[in-house]
């Protein structure tokens, strides 16, 4: 994996598992609301960079970006008007997903600990999303890449309790952790793949391209928090500190890890962002009273291994 690509990555963990903290700590219930007000956020927020980027129209930033395509031997397509279907389809499909992402999120929060839904769900995630890339994406996995995913789907599990999580005795706040983690980390498998083929196989600016799902999901849970939340004006007022924080830093930190996917494999990188779980699993274990330091340290431990495996295979 390329220097630059790591870097990219690991500066994505850091801010990836910031929001979440500040997400889980502060308590937000304002469900579909919640989801409206961040995207929108966003979308207000990147507006400029986008258009910085030549995404409506030409000018010195399309002619940058076009002049960067051409020595690198990509096709450059910042302009939106000259994206073709494959993007827009694979806009349509992320903001969905993006949107479901961020609500099951929310609901498993609220019915787990930080350090399991997390870790599941980042754990789940790359494994699939590994997995998908290397099928459908003819994407190659080496013994030191399939070694390094191992290592980072172990150690992932380690830090949510490993097996214990699945035995009869479990609590239920864990197996509603253990639920949730894995249907947000199926999701996060579906868009990353998702984003990923559009960034690396159909050249859509990482920036521009995830601006555009963030102004799709504003207007597409618009109509949804007006007609069936009379109080979302009330319920952005109490958390609008939180929704302005994880408005900026969850585009920030997935639009790092876009740029990361146009320069390694998509099966390299969705498991080396698994690099977060070492600030969530000491954030949740101090900062939250979780508990459990020595294993989630040692989760970690594995984690960081399979990473520098992953920097290793390709």
């Amino acid at each position: 994996m390329p220097g630059t690509a790591l870097a990219l990555i690991l500066a994505a963990a850091l801010v990836h598992a910031g929001w979440n903290l500040w997400m889980k700590r502060s308590g937000t219930g304002g469900g579909m609301a919640f989801v409206w007000g961040t995207s929108v956020v966003a979308a207000i927020v990147f507006a400029p960079f986008a258009a910085l980027s030549g995404a409506f129209g030409g000018g010195a930033g399309a002619a940058a970006s076009a002049s960067a395509a051409s020595a690198s031997g990509g096709a450059a397509i910042a302009r939106l008007a000259d994206w073709g279907i494959g993007i827009w389809v694979a806009v349509g499909i992320s903001t969905l997903v993006h949107t479901l992402y961020f609500r099951v999120l929310q609901r498993g929060y609220g019915a787990g600990d930080l350090s399991v839904v997390y870790p599941v769900a980042r754990g789940t995630g790359p494994l699939l999303a590994s997995l998908a890339a290397i099928a459908l994406l003819g994407e190659p996995a080496g013994p030191a890449s399939l070694a390094g995913l191992v290592l980072v789907v172990a150690g992932t599990f380690t830090i949510a309790g490993g097996g214990a999580i699945l035995r009869a005795g479990a609590a239920p706040a864990a197996r509603r952790g253990l639920l949730w983690g894995l249907a947000t980390g199926v999701l996060i498998a579906t868009y990353t793949v998702n984003d990923g083929r559009a960034v690396s196989v159909l050249n859509a600016d990482p920036l521009v391209y995830y601006w555009a799902i963030c102004v799709a999901q504003g207007l597409l849970v618009a109509p949804w928090v007006v007609v069936t939340m009379p109080e979302w004006r009330a319920v952005l007022a109490r958390s609008w500190r939180v929704v302005l924080g994880v408005g900026v830093l969850s585009p920030i930190s997935y639009m790092l890890v876009l740029q990361a996917m146009r320069l390694a494999p998509v099966s390299l990188v969705a498991p080396a962002r698994e690099l977060s779980m070492l600030v969530a699993a000491l954030a949740g274990a101090t900062l939250l009273g979780e508990g459990q330091l020595g294993r989630r340290l040692a989760g970690s431990t594995l984690i960081a291994a399979g990473v520098a495996l992953l920097a290793r295979g390709a």
